[in-house]
């Protein structure tokens, strides 16, 4: 049986009269790769804070573990980086981490591991100011990993980073993932989302549009692009025909949407047999980000 880390059941922040947090509920399983997904101000940063308890819920609940535990006891058990990182600048990547030990009350046997985890170790002697950004992020998760938490949470972990940064950064995720720590993260970026996360929360002004597994997101039947000797008869005849949701006219062209599987080929052969000939034929499968998009803007 799978074990559950965190429950958020009906939660909701207000601050004044903007409703940040409007009704959210998830489970996380232990061992998947967790995306909360929205644009920005959507509310992800302050259902992390809520959990973390440096936000106060103005209602709902959320449950860290099976709830038997304080949320304060709870949270020894988490590794979060929410703000920028807070190393000293002139000490070494080393003795930073140390620090990071003696606040948290762990040991230091940890620093090599972690540091060798995330690809620091050879850079252990290096002071914090000569890293770049990427480094520095690298850093930021190697300390949050010191206490060896079950489940590690990440605000936005590639912002502002370059291309090559980012991709050690989504690398090093799904690495920490295959060793086995549940992982939170919130981001605005579909792709990001879509390489790294197991499961995703779609979040829109503060309410939650979908929550399930990533493949269940991509898993739409995709959609025809077609063109025939008689565009009202063909219009006509794919709208009696049960196999698509919803048909719209593009120029020339129409798109008609999948509701279940069908082939082309198939298609082509029912449409012929009804007397239509086409001169374009095309099946796509609908991207996340047309999905993500759609999802977004009829809400």
């Amino acid at each position: 049986m799978s074990q559950t880390i965190l429950t958020l059941s009906h939660l909701t922040k207000k601050f004044g009269p903007i409703t940040a947090v409007n009704n959210v509920s998830f489970t996380i399983e232990k061992g998947n790769v967790y995306g909360i997904l929205g644009p920005n101000g959507s509310g992800k940063s302050t259902t992390l804070g809520i959990v973390l308890n440096v936000v106060n819920k103005t209602s709902g609940d959320f449950d860290w573990f099976d709830g038997t535990e304080t949320t304060h006891e709870a949270l020894k058990k988490v590794g979060a980086i929410i703000e920028r990182p807070n190393f000293y600048p002139y000490m070494t990547a080393e003795q930073n981490l140390q620090l990071v030990c003696k606040i948290k009350g762990v040991p230091e046997e940890k620093i090599e591991e972690k540091l060798e985890l995330v690809g620091l170790l050879e850079r252990r002697d290096s002071k914090f100011s000569t890293f770049s950004l990427g480094m520095k992020q690298r850093l930021a998760i190697a300390s949050a990993l010191l206490n060896d938490p079950e489940i590690l949470i990440l605000d936005e972990p590639t912002n502002g980073l370059d291309p090559q940064g980012i991709r050690q950064i989504r690398d090093l995720i799904k690495l920490i993932a295959q060793q086995g720590t549940t992982i939170l993260l919130a981001s605005h970026l579909l792709d990001e989302v879509e390489k790294v996360c197991s499961h995703v929360v779609i979040l829109r002004k503060g309410e939650s549009l979908y929550t399930g597994t990533v493949d269940g997101m991509v898993a739409s039947h995709g959609f025809m692009i077609l063109q025939g000797n008689d565009q009202h008869l063909l219009m006509e005849t794919l709208e009696n025909m049960n196999a698509f949701s919803s048909i719209k006219t593009e120029g020339d062209l129409l798109i008609a949407y999948l509701k279940q599987p069908l082939d082309a080929a198939a298609l082509n052969r029912q449409l012929f047999e009804k007397g239509i000939v086409l001169s374009h034929l095309e099946k796509k499968k609908e991207s996340l980000e047309d999905q993500f998009l759609q999802i977004t803007k009829n809400n």
